[in-house]
């Protein structure tokens, strides 16, 4: 099948995960970028040409859709900055001449210095990490597949990707999202058994983190999702290998590779993935310096203006009167903890 051709490293069945050949470098074990089949003209095309390889790909029902439930954090990628620069040097000739000169401007606002490049961050405004962001947070995520769409929990901002199975993309509200607008099919590789074909489009502007190059709104992706097995750390994890393409921001489309980590740890210690209040007690604030470049800067409790995670919003409920008992999130936590103090 396809992806034999792009892992041509590797040995039969999932045994490419075992093999250090299809490792990159960077951090955690990370399978190879796979290499483009052919150019193609648009996102779409490549997500076509997939479409056709696997002859329209295959329908699950409830029982047969791939169960990828449970708890992930992130793993190895090769996404981040890593495609942009090396040894602390912006590449030349990934990016194009006016968004490489935007890069260089975000990175000298924060100082060259500065390990991140920025002294801001999007987060400080309760912004969703959208994509290609979604896809390096490091928070905890759920994979909930059915066989008509799939559900993808970010715990950061609520930020939910929905991926539409055998379905083409529609925008009736003609803008774009932090997620983007994403539709996909499902289908069997001789090599990593179920995969996940998925496209997305109409993507807000945004990046793929902190400090690294922004995305237009002409970026799109084409994603291969599989579960598979990481022999050297002995664990289950997910692998995606993402096409990017983004006309007005890259030369050529990048091929980057991004993994998830299956987390009984934390499901045995009763974490749970629950609603992200930014609003009511986020803590963050925006500054510019004499020279207008932004800053994030953080409330600590005692300073004012300090929101009280545990405690009532200044946001919430301003109709009632500020004395009322029984308001606060958590009204046991000073009786509980007073003792450690």
């Amino acid at each position: 099948m396809l992806l034999r051709k792009y892992l041509k490293t590797a040995t039969a069945g999932l045994s490419l995960v075992a093999s250090a050949a299809v490792f990159a470098q960077f951090g955690a074990p990370t399978p190879d970028a796979m290499p483009f089949p052919m150019a193609f003209e648009t996102s779409r095309d490549h997500y076509d040409h997939l479409l056709d390889y696997y002859e329209g790909g295959v329908q699950h029902d409830y029982m047969s859709v791939p169960k990828w439930e449970g708890l992930w954090s992130t793993g190895g990628n090769t996404g981040g900055n890593r495609p942009f620069m090396t040894d602390g040097e912006v590449i030349e000739g990934v990016l194009t001449p006016e968004y490489e000169a935007a890069f260089h401007y975000r990175r000298n606002l924060g100082g060259e210095s500065n390990s991140l490049g920025v002294d801001y961050d999007r987060l400080t405004t309760c912004e969703p990490a959208g994509m290609p962001r979604w896809l390096l947070e490091p928070y905890v995520r759920e994979f909930l597949n059915t066989p008509t769409y799939s559900l993808w929990h970010n715990d950061l901002g609520n930020d939910t990707r929905r991926i539409y199975i055998n379905q083409e993309h529609i925008n009736i509200d003609g803008t774009h999202f932090a997620s983007g607008d994403s539709i996909g099919f499902w289908a069997v590789d001789d090599d990593l058994g179920d995969v996940l074909i998925v496209h997305t489009e109409d993507i807000y502007p945004a990046d793929f983190f902190r400090g690294t190059p922004p995305t237009s709104n002409q970026a799109e992706s084409v994603e291969i999702w599989y579960e598979y097995w990481d022999a050297e750390n002995n664990e289950k994890k997910l692998g995606v290998n993402v096409y990017w393409y983004d006309d007005l921001a890259l030369l050529e489309p990048l091929s980057l590779v991004y993994t998830f980590r299956y987390r009984e740890d934390m499901e045995n210690a009763g974490l749970r993935m629950r609603y992200w209040e930014c609003a009511q007690n986020n803590n963050t604030y925006l500054t510019r310096d004499e020279n207008g470049n932004p800053s994030t800067q953080y409330r600590l409790p005692g300073e004012p203006g300090y929101v009280d995670p545990r405690g009532t919003p200044a946001t919430r409920n301003p109709d009632l009167p500020p004395d009322l008992a029984g308001q606060e999130k958590s009204p046991t936590f000073d009786d509980a903890f007073d003792f450690a103090f």
